[in-house]
């Protein structure tokens, strides 16, 4: 008999009013990223974004609860820069104020999922959110904040642009990805993890400059992050094959529906 499909849940992207819009120009409006969408069902799984409540449908009695309880896993996914007040800061400058509203959303989130076992998962503003949520702190800008960085961003070739990873010996990432071939990752973010998360332990790091580009939560339910895209993941320019990432995710996500339990 062939097992229900899990069920994995996206946090939603904001897009605020705009009067230049021609649609919508009012409204505010929650997407994803259709490749995310891709990723997550080409492991055989339903992606579901998340909407945001909002106090209508908090009054309704729908909440983040309500959706780690019925789906089986999450994933936090890339946009907007995270809110330097999330993690007790004032942006350096206005255009790196970030989206408070989201981040207060995807905490929430996170802590709904982690309190019924539910594997997570952060991809790039994921990985930061994760991080912030748990008591970690973030550079608003790798540029101006660690000048002797690595260009981790490049708008014009965005997801074009690779840099070297390298995992921690012993970790569970370097295990997942023993032959994944090529260590090229895409880098596609200016913010990235100044103080590490209280108990997590960090599972890759730009060789270049010791940037953090993956972590592991502590404790019984599973929370991992990267800071690249594997979403993104373009065979043909030898990026590395990290498909063991979705699988290990999807496996833990199946794994805690069966048991009831969460993976050790």
């Amino acid at each position: 008999m062939t097992q229900p499909r899990l069920k994995i849940g996206i946090s939603a992207c904001f897009l605020y009013p705009d009067p230049a819009r021609t649609a919508f120009a009012t409204k505010t409006l929650q997407y994803i990223e259709q490749s995310m969408a891709h990723w997550i069902m080409a492991g055989g799984a339903i992606p579901v974004m998340i909407p945001s409540p909002s106090d209508e449908a908090a009054s309704g009695g729908v909440d983040v609860a309500c959706y780690a309880e019925w789906l089986d896993g999450l994933v936090l996914h890339g946009g907007a820069d995270v809110w330097p007040g999330s993690y007790g800061e004032t942006p350096l400058e206005d255009r790196w104020s970030g989206d408070r509203l989201r981040d207060a959303y995807e905490a929430a989130l996170v802590k709904a999922f982690v309190a019924a076992g539910k594997p997570v998962f952060g991809v790039c503003r994921g990985l930061q959110m994760i991080n912030v949520a748990f008591g970690g702190t973030l550079l608003q800008d790798i540029a101006t904040q660690r000048p002797e960085a690595l260009i981790h961003r490049d708008a014009e070739a965005y997801d074009r642009h690779f840099h070297e990873v390298e995992m921690v010996p012993g970790s569970r990432l370097e295990t997942l990805l023993a032959d994944a071939g090529s260590r090229t990752i895409n880098s596609i973010h200016h913010q990235g993890i100044k103080d590490l998360a209280p108990g997590f332990v960090v599972e890759a790091r730009c060789p270049d400059d010791g940037m953090i580009e993956a972590i592991r939560g502590p404790g019984p339910s599973y929370v991992a992050a990267v800071q690249w895209h594997p979403e993104f993941r373009r065979p043909e320019l030898d990026p590395m094959d990290d498909t063991p990432l979705l699988v290990d995710f999807l496996a833990a996500a199946q794994a805690v529906k069966n048991t009831g339990l969460s993976p050790s």
